[in-house]
């Protein structure tokens, strides 16, 4: 068989294995926060997307010293009801440049050490991009034992092509952050992949949520106060979330973050539960989460005819709801999560579907809101 005559297959191969699922129209909203980078601290490019498309919708709208993102709409409803979901991801910052011009870094948030090395990054800089290859000994250069090791953070390094310190300097200063070089892109259908969907995904479903409560027709009938938060710093400690439900004193919140996936290989059901892609949003039961909360966003779900899944969590979670629940006197604090593969790396995967199920059942849920109903149980 020539070449020639293998192409024509090729191409057709991935042409009809792309055709297998139905493709669906990706908001331009969500596409622009997954490409924006906004490491923990420096969260600007985000803010910035988050203020073009919520704010103009906004009856108030407001920032604060974190660098949260508080929109409001029906600022005289009843009850108060607080939406967050952080745009803040994972970095490195530049903490040490060697004579040869070589960059060291440490870590923004929890990375796995074994996705780090030969990954091309972006550095951001005063002056603007800088590009750098994540670098490490190569594996040709490494004994057997030290092979079964991971590198330890001050063991690699990020090579911007300088010759030296002075030339590496000229180009980047110390404190400056990067993040992997992985845009947002559609893989078949629905699916699609990005660096950070953890968590622009929820930032996207809480702007765009209000977004939607704002137009005309829904907020006649809205009868709680709506408050949407981009939360800052939630990668390194729910920080964001600590000082805007201080600040929001909401009576009921619900955070949106992502959830692990696990219909995938290596994934033991006893220990992680189940929960897949395309599912519709997980909605947690546990500790850190209200009852009456739950129960309402589940009937939301159902009444809806909204997929959904249920994960359980016997503590704290890790998100910005452990941080909401316990702000002030106490807040009835739920959480759905957009189910995720591959968290924490730089090509995470999930399903548009899920996420226009999340924007559609905290839509349901903001309605059903009436007067007096604080989530008291």
């Amino acid at each position: 068989m020539t070449l020639a005559s293998i192409l024509p297959f090729f191409h057709s191969s991935i042409h009809n294995g792309g055709m297998r699922k139905k493709s669906v129209k990706t908001p331009e909203f969500l596409v622009k926060l997954l490409n924006s980078r906004s490491p923990s601290g420096y969260e600007a490019e985000a803010q910035a997307v988050f203020d073009h498309h919520v704010e103009p919708k906004a009856d108030l709208y407001s920032r604060d010293p974190l660098g949260n993102r508080i929109a409001t709409v029906n600022p005289d409803g009843d009850p108060v009801l607080m939406l967050a979901g952080h745009f803040d991801e994972l970095g490195l910052i530049i903490m040490h440049v060697s004579k040869d011009g070589f960059l060291y870094f440490d870590t923004i948030g929890g990375h796995d050490r074994i996705m780090i090395p030969g990954r091309r990054v972006r550095i951001c800089t005063r002056k603007g991009f800088v590009t750098g290859v994540t670098g490490k000994r190569a594996i040709h250069l490494l004994n057997p034992d030290e092979r079964k090791k991971l590198p330890q953070i001050h063991e690699m390094w990020i090579d911007i092509g300088a010759s030296d310190r002075n030339e590496a300097l000229s180009r980047i200063s110390i404190g400056d952050v990067a993040t992997y070089d992985h845009d947002f892109e559609v893989i078949a259908g629905s699916r699609i992949t990005a660096r950070a969907v953890d968590n622009k995904a929820g930032a996207y479903v809480v702007g765009e949520t209000l977004i939607r409560l704002a137009a005309t027709k829904v907020k006649k009938t809205l009868k709680s106060r709506v408050v949407s938060v981009a939360t800052a710093q939630e990668e390194i400690g729910v920080r964001g979330a600590t000082t805007s439900a201080y600040s929001v004193r909401p009576h009921i919140a619900v955070a949106v973050d992502v959830g692990h996936a696990t219909d995938h290989p290596d994934a033991d059901h006893r220990k992680f539960g189940d929960t897949k892609l395309g599912g519709g949003p997980m909605i947690c039961r546990g500790a850190n989460i209200n009852p009456w909360v739950h129960d309402r966003l589940v009937s939301c779900a159902e009444k809806g005819n909204i997929p959904f899944q249920i994960e359980a969590d016997p503590r704290p979670t890790g998100t910005d709801a452990r941080a909401i629940q316990i702000s002030r006197g106490g807040v009835a604090t739920g959480l759905i999560s957009i189910p995720l593969r591959y968290m924490h790396t730089p090509c995470e995967v999930c399903d548009l579907n899920d996420i226009e199920n999340c924007v559609q059942l905290l839509v349901a849920f903001a309605r059903s809101l009436k007067k007096g109903e604080y989530g008291i149980w």
